[in-house]
């Protein structure tokens, strides 16, 4: 029987606000549910407060055990809203006036009661933090961004290339701060399947299985416009294409439509739940610079990268730098792709960026920062 995190065998209590949309995508709930199954094997016990956006991911977050708090897309006067009402920028992707979040959220956690409050949203900031933080919750907050202040006691930030300093203007002076890939939070299944996929690229490099993933929802189709893409490009006969996608995303019957153009093998498939094993058995990607990157990298798997969203492109900067992927840039540049496809097709270029790419994670980030949090429960976080 796993032992409680915490001191006196008293069970902790987590709590974690994130939302997936059609517009947010899928990647901050996907790794706040990482952190989570990493403290649930610790004993703590875990919440969720998301909003009911389109294309949230609230049933998958209750199918894998957790609670779940739900909250209405409401303005503060009360009127529902849906997404395309509301302006563009990060402030959209709450659904609601900061000011009716809070209210909304401090109810519930003063319920709670929890331990700790764990923030993964773009929209959120200290004048957020400041209203709906219980006393003695501790606040961890998850960013990528660096560009908005936070009243966090812990702050992660798992891209290459950030560095604490980043954020020495932006969050108190005793706030931990932990940044850079080593700290991603990845599925123990990366971790578990990194030797085995380190070893095959080294001893056989090849050039036979592509996947193609760019994220659960993908709401501009970009991954059928690499699949047009390729259907212009000479590929090798014995080439397997497999495209990944999440059952929300909007466009699967048209990537179907595009993927049964083609001349080679492809097999569309949805909401896996091996990701690791096909990123271990593929030899090339073509992925967007998110936070799927971290899992590609912890498996050695070579990359082609497209940027999606602006604060995508530190990391795909970062990463070309280390060799572990090529930046296609944005699905407008996709004129590259048959002249880097081609590239590709060299064992030794495969090998090289396998190299590459491995030194970026191991992969044990979660259980890094769940070490660290136990080691500094009774601390001056």
């Amino acid at each position: 029987m796993n032992k409680p995190v915490y001191h006196n065998q008293k069970s902790s209590m987590v709590a974690f606000r994130a939302d997936a949309s059609l517009q947010i995508g899928s990647g901050h709930v996907m790794r706040c549910l990482t952190l989570a199954a990493a403290l649930r094997e610790q004993g703590a016990e875990c919440h969720f407060l998301c909003r009911e956006h389109p294309g949230h991911l609230i049933e998958m977050i209750e199918a894998r055990g957790f609670t779940a708090h739900r909250l209405p897309m409401v303005h503060q006067d009360g009127v529902a809203v849906q997404e395309s009402d509301v302006q563009s920028g990060h402030a959209h992707w709450l659904g609601a006036s900061w000011q009716a979040d809070a209210k909304a959220c401090r109810s519930l956690l003063v319920h709670l009661a929890p331990d700790w409050l764990v923030v993964d949203h773009y929209a959120l900031d200290a004048q957020w933090e400041a209203v709906v933080l219980p006393k003695p919750t501790r606040l961890m907050v998850i960013d990528d961004l660096a560009d908005r202040p936070h009243r966090a006691a812990l702050l992660l930030d798992q891209n290459l290339g950030r560095d604490i300093i980043d954020y020495a203007d932006l969050v108190p002076v005793n706030c931990q701060v932990l940044a850079g890939p080593q700290f991603a939070l990845l599925r123990p299944e990366f971790a578990s399947l990194r030797d085995v996929s380190l070893a095959r690229r080294r001893q056989h490099p090849q050039f036979r299985r592509l996947l193609i993933s760019l994220g659960g929802v993908d709401k501009d189709n970009v991954t059928g416009q690499v699949l047009s893409a390729l259907r212009d490009c000479e590929l090798p006969p014995i080439l397997n294409i497999e495209v990944v996608m999440g059952a929300i995303a909007p466009w699967l019957d048209d990537v179907k439509a595009r993927a049964a153009e083609l001349d080679c093998q492809v097999e569309v498939v949805v909401n896996v739940t091996d990701m690791a094993q096909r990123m271990a058995n593929a030899d090339l990607a073509i992925g967007a610079a998110g936070s799927t990157t971290w899992e590609r990298c912890c498996l050695g798997l070579p990359t082609l990268m497209i940027v999606l969203a602006q604060n995508q492109w530190p990391i795909a900067q970062a990463l070309a730098k280390t060799g572990g992927a090529i930046c296609l840039g944005t699905p407008d540049r996709m004129d590259d792709l048959a002249t880097k496809l081609t590239a590709m097709s060299s064992k030794d270029m495969l090998h090289t960026m396998s190299l590459a790419a491995e030194t970026v994670t191991d992969g044990k980030g979660a259980k890094r920062l769940v070490k660290f949090i136990k080691e500094n429960e009774t601390g001056p976080l």
